[in-house]
C-alpha cells in the first residue's frame, strides 16, 4: 500500500482522502475508485504494465510512438510521462565503455604509427567515416592499398568531376572570379595555382611550373587565356593575380582580348610589398638586424633560454609569421612584449657571473637589451606597422570575404 500510496501522488485528480477511505474500508475504497474511474475515459494498458511487480502500475497505460519512446499515461487524469521500460545491466554498461576504450586505443596507436597529425581529426570527412564503419560491423576488415591508391580514388575524382559540373551552372548565372596564386617551393621552382572561385565554392583548376615565365607577359597571358576557355569567357567577370609587372600586363592583354574580364591585384600581395619596401628601409634594417642578434642569442644558448622559460607568463620570441615580411615586424612586436624579461636576464647575478657574458655576443646583447632607444625605436615602428599586419591576416585568411574590410582600410 505504501508503494500505491507513492504512485498516487502522480495524479492531481485523485481525492485526498482516497488512501485513508481504502486503508479503513479496503472493498469500499476500492469501490469508490471504479466510481471515479468510471466517469474519466479508460485507456487500455498494456501487458507490460499488468505485469510489472508495483500495484500502481496498474493505473497507467503504455505507449510507445514510432521513435520507440515509451509514454505513460495515467488512467484518472490523463497525465503522460517519458520513459524507458528497462535499462541496461551493469555488465552491458561497462562492456560498451570497454570496446569504446579498446576502439579508441586502436585508432591512437593507428595516428601514432602512421605519424597522422592530430588536426586530422578535425576533418569534416572524419565522423562520417567512423559512423560508416560502426554501420558495417566487425566483418568489415577495411579497404586495401589496391583500393586505396586505385579504385577509391578514381571513384573520389569521378564525385569531384561532377561536383564541378555542378558549379558551372553557377558560373553561367552569377559568373565567377579566376585567381592565380603564384608561390615557390622547396626546389625554388615557381608554381602557378588556377582557381575558379564563385558563391557557390572553390575550385581548384590546375597547377602550372612557370619558372621560365614569370618575367614573360605573353607566356602568362596565354596561360591565363587557356583557363578562361576552359571555364567559359562568358562566365568570367575578374582575373586576380600578383602585382607583378609582368602578371599586371598580362592582365591587360586578357582584357583587351575579352572585355568582360578585369584584372586586379591581390591585395596580401600589395600588402606584402608594403611590408617589403618598410623593411629595406635602413633605419628598420638596422633595427631588425639588432633585434635578429638578441633572439640567435638567446635561442643559440640552452642555459640562457632555460633562465628565461622560467619566468611567470613566458612565451616564446620566434613567433612563425604569416609571410617572411611580417616576420621581422612580429619578432619586433615579441621583443617588445618581453622587454623586462630580457632586462632582469643581462641584470641578474647570474647572467653577471656567467662566462657568456665576458664573451663578444653577450656583450652586444647586453648592450642592445639595456639600450633604451633601441626599446623606444621598436615600439614605435610596431604601433605604425601593427594596423598592415591584422590587415593582412584578415585578406590572407578564408574564414570570412575581406573585400568590404579593403574598401574600409
Amino acid at each position: 500500500m505504501q508503494q500505491l500510496g507513492s504512485r498516487s501522488k502522480l495524479c492531481g485528480l485523485t481525492r485526498p482522502n482516497f488512501m485513508s477511505d481504502l486503508m479503513r474500508n479496503p472493498s469500499n475504497g476500492m469501490a469508490n475508485m471504479n466510481s471515479q474511474s468510471s466517469e474519466i475515459p479508460s485507456v487500455a494498458s498494456t501487458p507490460n504494465i499488468r505485469g510489472k511487480s508495483d500495484p500502481a502500475w496498474g493505473h497507467f497505460s503504455e505507449t510507445r510512438g514510432p521513435n520507440r519512446k515509451t509514454t505513460y499515461t495515467c488512467m484518472y487524469c490523463a497525465k503522460s510521462f517519458k520513459g524507458t521500460t528497462s535499462q541496461p545491466s551493469i555488465k552491458s554498461a561497462f562492456s560498451s565503455k570497454s570496446a569504446k576504450h579498446r576502439a579508441n586505443i586502436a585508432l591512437a596507436k593507428w595516428f601514432y604509427d602512421a605519424c597522422i597529425p592530430f588536426n586530422a581529426i578535425n576533418s569534416p570527412y572524419f565522423k562520417p567515416d567512423v559512423k560508416a564503419i560502426a554501420g558495417i560491423g566487425a566483418d568489415f576488415g577495411g579497404p586495401s592499398y589496391h583500393d586505396m591508391r586505385v579504385n577509391s580514388l578514381e571513384e573520389c575524382k569521378k564525385e569531384l568531376d561532377f561536383l564541378i559540373n555542378s558549379y558551372r551552372s553557377n558560373w553561367r548565372d552569377n559568373g565567377c572570379t579566376i585567381m592565380a596564386d603564384g608561390w615557390t617551393d622547396q626546389r625554388q621552382r615557381t608554381l602557378i595555382n588556377f582557381l575558379v572561385y564563385c558563391p557557390a565554392g572553390l575550385v581548384f583548376v590546375k597547377s602550372v611550373d612557370a619558372s621560365d615565365a614569370v618575367k614573360d607577359a605573353n607566356t602568362l597571358f596565354h596561360m591565363f587565356s587557356e583557363v578562361v576557355e576552359w571555364v567559359g569567357p562568358s562566365n568570367v567577370v575578374h582575373m586576380v593575380t600578383d602585382n607583378a609587372a609582368a602578371y599586371k600586363l598580362a592582365g591587360s592583354k586578357l582584357h583587351e582580348k575579352y572585355s568582360n574580364i578585369y584584372w586586379s591585384p591581390c591585395a596580401a600581395h600589395c600588402l606584402n610589398l608594403i611590408l617589403k619596401d618598410i623593411c629595406s628601409m635602413s633605419h628598420v634594417s638596422s633595427l631588425a638586424s639588432r633585434a635578429s642578434h638578441v633572439t640567435k642569442f638567446v635561442y643559440n644558448h640552452g642555459v640562457i633560454l632555460s633562465w628565461l622559460r622560467k619566468s611567470d607568463g613566458w612565451k616564446e620570441i620566434v613567433r612563425p609569421g604569416i609571410t617572411r615580411f611580417a616576420t621581422t615586424f612580429i619578432t619586433l612586436q615579441s621583443l617588445c612584449e618581453h622587454r623586462y624579461n630580457l632586462t632582469s636576464l643581462v641584470s641578474s647575478k647570474f647572467f653577471m657571473e656567467h662566462k657568456l657574458s665576458e664573451t663578444t655576443q653577450g656583450r652586444l646583447a647586453s648592450t642592445i637589451v639595456l639600450d633604451r632607444k633601441f626599446w623606444d625605436e621598436c615600439l614605435m615602428i610596431v604601433k605604425v606597422v601593427t594596423p598592415i599586419v591584422k590587415f593582412l591576416r584578415i585578406v590572407d585568411s578564408d574564414e570570412k570575404p575581406s573585400l568590404g574590410y579593403v574598401y574600409e582600410a
